[in-house]
């Protein structure tokens, strides 16, 4: 008989808290080169797995998706190449393979590609064994796109399944970005172990979704002006400067990617390389980093 949460004896609801955890802080004493702070940009190429994933066929929400790589994706590209910033682009695998040239030529200027689910599929409504499948083929997919094999990920809709970290330790992932426990890196802990891998934690302040996003069918409408997002974005990155610590941002091509929204991006850079003392980097690299600087081991 199943019990309600109210009815669950102390082991259930410890064990269920405990199953993935944050453990030690990975916020290094200092950045390379005496920056203040590190700056994870990030982008999630979703295209049309946003509307494939539930098994959708609207002609319309597919065009939209296609809006992101055919006009989002060039100019993010512009703006990053103006500031000489990488970032790092997180991919489903069908995006991918429906839009190959466009990781392969990112990954050559020296952004990164990261995992993002096959279809941006809903992990936790996957049996174990056909995630594990997904997240493998997924590597496989854009390692021939790019000729780099992922070494971080972002699960889809920022979800863990219960098989999902034991997937990414198989995999011998480096980070991984989906998880909200703090601010600054952390190790991940699985059932009071460590696990070695780098956290670079999110957040859906820090994300253009919540702001932007509609349901044309629903009651859900964009509600924030553009110039606030500016403004939100910008004081959670001040607020990382004046700590010393992380500040990521998740956008994506097919919402930021418009003419009245791309300059969000392009006067948020504008804010931040003029501090002069920030490092712009790929997630990838400021795991490696966070986990040098720590000893950590995986």
């Amino acid at each position: 008989m199943t019990q309600h949460p109210w009815q669950w004896d102390e082991p259930t609801w410890r064990t269920m808290v405990g199953a993935v955890r944050a453990g030690r802080s990975l916020k290094p004493d200092r950045w390379p080169g005496g920056a203040r702070c590190a700056v994870a940009l990030s982008f999630d190429s979703d295209h049309e797995t946003s509307e494939l994933r539930d098994g959708g066929e609207s002609v319309a929400r597919l065009s939209w998706g296609e809006y992101g790589s055919r006009q989002g994706i060039p100019r993010i590209r512009r703006v990053l190449d103006r500031h000489g910033a990488k970032a790092s682009f997180f991919v489903p695998a069908v995006s991918a393979l429906l839009h190959p040239e466009e990781q392969a030529s990112l990954a050559a200027e020296g952004h990164e590609i990261g995992l993002h689910g096959w279809i941006h599929e809903r992990n936790t409504e996957l049996p174990g064994d056909a995630e594990r499948d997904l997240m493998l083929r997924s590597a496989d997919a854009l390692e021939r796109i790019t000729g780099q094999r992922p070494v971080g990920m972002r699960t889809p809709s920022w979800d863990y399944s219960a098989a999902t970290l034991g997937i990414a330790r198989e995999m011998e992932l480096i980070y991984d970005s989906s998880l909200f426990a703090d601010n600054d890196p952390y190790e991940i802990v699985q059932d009071g172990e460590d696990t070695g891998i780098v956290e670079l934690p999110v957040e859906w302040i820090r994300d253009d979704a919540p702001y932007f996003m509609m349901n044309r069918f629903g009651a859900q409408r964009p509600y924030t002006p553009p110039e606030a997002v500016l403004d939100i974005f910008r004081r959670e990155f001040d607020g990382a400067y004046a700590e010393g610590g992380l500040f990521l941002l998740t956008m994506h091509p097919h919402i930021t990617g418009y003419r009245s929204r791309i300059f969000i991006l392009e006067e948020l850079l504008d804010h931040i390389t003029s501090q002069g003392d920030c490092w712009v980097a790929t997630h990838a690299d400021i795991a490696r980093y966070c986990a040098e600087q720590a000893g950590l081991k995986g």
